[in-house]
């Protein structure tokens, strides 16, 4: 999309696309999701780090103080409009983290520079995934280790089934595909295959179920829309079909609303592998 989407008919989706994924996806999905990611790393302090395909670097900033000043975090991510929102959030925290802007697949890192290597949500986005495991393979030290994240297929997410399919009737084709592109195909032997073949060793596969809640069924478009490629489309048509396409939500999704929203599962796959001695 755009820097800024337009404002229409009530519908505030004016901010760009990266501080909209801050404010409105970070807090109910990637920030808890980045505590359980960390969790799973076993990082010490002094430890380098680096946060692959960043975004707006929540990962990077919850696993700074865990490092602390003896360690260092770098977070990189090819979206500039991504590092500017990450360096504004984190300006106040320490140790201070370095932002780069750059490609996943082409890590601009020495090889064995990082102790741990974090990619939240992201693999599953890059026209290579196997490129970018290989780069965050050779980025790592012997003994370091990688910590990675994926959701499930999208049948393992209601809402966001129902949101696909109704984007489709009332938007377009191409507007139910992008909500369904975080979500791949891949199963869990999919994914260890993937990353063996990137090199890593001692790979471990397990399942996550978290869940996500907003405040309403028109408030879950909105947010979803303003964070995404969606903003403009959506702005864009009529009053009357972004009503239609609320109500057909309300009506498909009311088993997981209740008295403070609407609350979905969300299943991913947590994913750590070595780099061998």
């Amino acid at each position: 999309m755009s820097e800024h989407a337009n404002q229409s008919s009530g519908w505030q989706l004016e901010q760009s696309a990266s501080e909209a994924y801050e404010q409105y996806l970070v807090p109910p999905i990637f920030d808890p999701w980045a505590e359980r990611l960390i969790e799973t790393s076993g990082v010490h302090e002094g430890d380098h780090v680096l946060d692959v395909a960043c975004g707006t670097g929540i990962v990077a900033r919850r696993v700074a103080p865990r490092v602390s000043t003896y360690g260092a975090v770098t977070g990189i991510d090819i979206n500039e409009g991504m590092i500017a929102v990450a360096t504004e959030s984190a300006s106040d925290i320490e140790p201070s983290i370095e932002w780069r802007q750059g490609d996943a697949t082409e890590l601009p890192f020495p090889d064995e520079r990082f102790d741990v290597v974090y990619c939240q949500q992201a693999l599953q986005f890059f026209d290579d995934p196997g490129a970018a495991l290989e780069e965050m393979q050779r980025v790592l030290r012997p003994g370091g280790h990688a910590s990675l994240n994926v959701w499930r297929p999208l049948e393992y997410h209601p809402a966001y089934v129902t949101l696909a399919d109704a984007l489709e009737r009332h938007i377009g084709d191409e507007a139910g595909d992008i909500m369904r592109s975080p979500f791949p195909s891949w199963n869990a032997e999919d994914l260890r295959t993937r990353i063996q073949d990137a090199g890593f060793d001692d790979v471990s596969v397990t399942i996550e179920i978290g869940s996500v809640r907003y405040p309403s069924i028109e408030a879950f478009v909105r947010r979803e829309a303003a964070s995404s490629p969606l903003a403009e489309r959506i702005a864009a048509v009529g009053r009357d079909v972004r009503n239609e396409l609320v109500h057909g939500l309300e009506d498909a999704l009311h088993h997981y609303t209740d008295d403070e929203g609407i609350v979905s599962p969300m299943e991913s796959y947590v994913v750590t592998a070595g780099r061998s001695l």
